[in-house]
């Protein structure tokens, strides 16, 4: 009974990690909702269960004590920062140039797919996520690199969490689907696009202060 309540304690606090650090507004929580208006419930919760697998992953490192994974992915912050402004830019103005006359129908295979991997991209090209999970599990005493098995629940937890808010965000953000017009869903474009090039561009900005002094 003991090990079934300790693992059910690990598992509980990687869920309320994972929702935690899902749960505040940023690129992915506007893609998201973004995906969710104009191409179905699907595409969002995609785009979130994509940010959530990139949680996933950097928690593992954390979580297993992959000293190497961490020290060579934050050596590599400014190509890795440099990628993610970029593309985050990028698909921002592409989001802005989108005139839709209509509401989509609601995603298809392929686009559910890019969904998936572009915010799973986005949220892979943030390395200091690595820093957040490994401060947090110390924080919380989950310090676990030698017990496979819980670091293994807490990862799990993660990404159950993460997943949670994601689902819960695409559902609210789907229900207003049949609310929008041409006109709003060219303001939501535009809103949306305009806010991932401001985050892209804050991201390169950071960028002269590193490394810092």
């Amino acid at each position: 009974m003991a090990i079934g309540l300790g693992a059910l304690a690990f598992l509980g606090k990687g869920l309320v990690l994972g929702f935690s650090i899902a749960a505040p507004v940023g690129p992915i929580g506007l893609l998201c909702i973004r995906r969710s208006v104009t191409s179905g419930r699907m595409a969002g919760l995609a785009t979130g269960l994509g940010a959530a697998t990139a949680d996933a992953c950097y928690g593992a490192v954390a979580g297993f004590g992959l000293t190497r994974v961490t020290a060579f992915m934050v050596g590599e912050r400014t190509w890795l920062s440099l990628l993610g402004g970029l593309f985050l830019c990028g698909l921002g103005l592409r989001i802005m140039r989108t005139r839709p006359d209509s509401l989509r129908p609601s995603a298809d295979e392929a686009q559910i797919r890019s969904a998936y991997f572009s915010a799973f991209v986005i949220t892979l090209t943030n390395p200091m996520t690595i820093l957040s999970f490994a401060g947090a599990f110390a924080g919380l005493g989950l310090a676990v690199a030698r017990d496979y098995a819980a670091a293994a629940l807490l990862v799990g937890g993660v990404f159950i969490g993460s997943g949670l808010w994601w689902l819960a965000l695409s559902a609210f953000a789907a229900r207003l689907r049949e609310r929008f017009d041409p006109n709003w869903l060219r303001r939501v474009n535009w809103i949306s696009g305009a806010l991932l090039v401001v985050i892209g561009l804050a991201v390169l900005s950071s960028l002269r202060n590193w490394p810092p002094s």
